[in-house]
């Protein structure tokens, strides 16, 4: 049955719920310090989804009504025999398929991701200085990163995105710098404000926190900012410039939440659906996809049941307390 003839999946307060993030690892060649902790303890095998049971649920949901996946990771391409896992959700005729990634792998794999079917690339790039680079990612290597930007531009993809997290005192005084980068790269880029998301011990988040509004500002004294219309299918609201094509976005989790046109859910590396990037409500699909490995109709049951746990907002506070203990890699980019 196609996709065409199936209810799409709607949550109990009347959004359509069509964009789903597929983690498929929680690994990263990276540490990043708003991100995981330094030594971090990773999942063991057994846990993990397998290549074929996230390609099963991309099919899945597909079926009901998705009409873009992104993957995520940690890092997702530092997951074994990736190409194959994108050859195949590439191939289901999706409108959006996309992939979140520090950009580390790009230099090698740029080429391979776009002939296998990916649409999009949303790249990290929190700073342009080498050693401020090297203390954010605590592992990680600018010159690699540039050399995957520019991999991913030669390559030809749709669209390519970067993400920036702009903390206080961090990184703040390169908002501009970044913006300049994205305009001669001829690439959109989205600043980003620091999600609650794990226990960390390297900065206080109520201090780093820099709104977008903030952000927004530093940038309307040099650049006059347009809103647009433009939808991504993710929170970001764009904006405009009038002497360059590049869209600048903001994805506002603490002082605009976009709860209210959410359209997403996750599924981790260990096969929980979270209905919320700001609540634990989830749903276990790993164990139907090993309880039920023949057929997909338990596991699109329990998908459309699992649209009535999703919560109306989100509560993030701006006092660096931590709302969810899970880090950033364990849920999905």
């Amino acid at each position: 049955m196609s996709a065409k003839t199936i209810e799409p999946l709607r949550d109990r307060f009347g959004r359509t719920i069509n964009y789903v993030r597929l983690s498929v690892t929680d690994r990263c060649d990276f540490r990043c310090v708003y991100c995981m902790a330094e030594d971090m303890t990773f999942l063991p095998r057994q846990q993990v989804l397998t290549l074929e049971e996230i390609a099963r649920l991309a099919r899945t949901f597909q079926s009901l009504g998705t009409e873009k996946i992104r993957l995520t990771g940690g890092e997702p391409l530092v997951r074994k025999d990736i190409l194959e896992l994108v050859g195949e959700i590439g191939g289901l005729g999706l409108r959006d398929f996309a992939m979140t990634t520090n950009g580390n792998q790009l230099p090698k794999l740029a080429e391979p991701l776009r002939k296998a079917g990916l649409h999009r690339l949303n790249i990290s790039l929190d700073t342009l200085d080498h050693e401020r680079f090297h203390q954010i990612t605590r592992t990680g290597q600018l010159t690699r990163v540039l050399a995957g930007i520019d991999a991913a531009r030669e390559a030809g993809f749709r669209g390519i995105k970067l993400n920036a997290v702009i903390m206080k005192g961090r990184n703040d005084d390169e908002i501009l710098d970044l913006v300049e980068f994205a305009r001669r790269k001829q690439v959109d880029i989205s600043f980003i404000e620091e999600m609650p998301l794990g226990d960390i011990t390297e900065h206080d988040r109520g201090e780093s926190l820099c709104s977008s509004d903030e952000v927004r500002s530093r940038i309307a004294r040099y650049h006059e900012l347009f809103p647009t219309t433009d939808d991504s299918g993710g929170p970001a609201r764009y904006f405009r410039m009038k002497d360059s094509p590049v869209r600048i976005g903001f994805i506002s989790p603490h002082s605009h939440n976009f709860c209210a046109t959410c359209n997403r859910v996750r599924v981790t590396v260990e096969g929980r659906l979270l209905l919320c990037l700001g609540n634990e409500h989830s749903v276990d699909l790993r164990r139907v996809l090993r309880g039920y490995p023949q057929g997909d109709g338990k596991l699109r049951e329990t998908i459309v049941k699992a649209m009535e746990l999703k919560p109306e907002r989100h509560h993030f506070s701006n006092e660096g307390d931590v709302q969810i203990l899970r880090f950033m890699n364990m849920t999905g980019g």
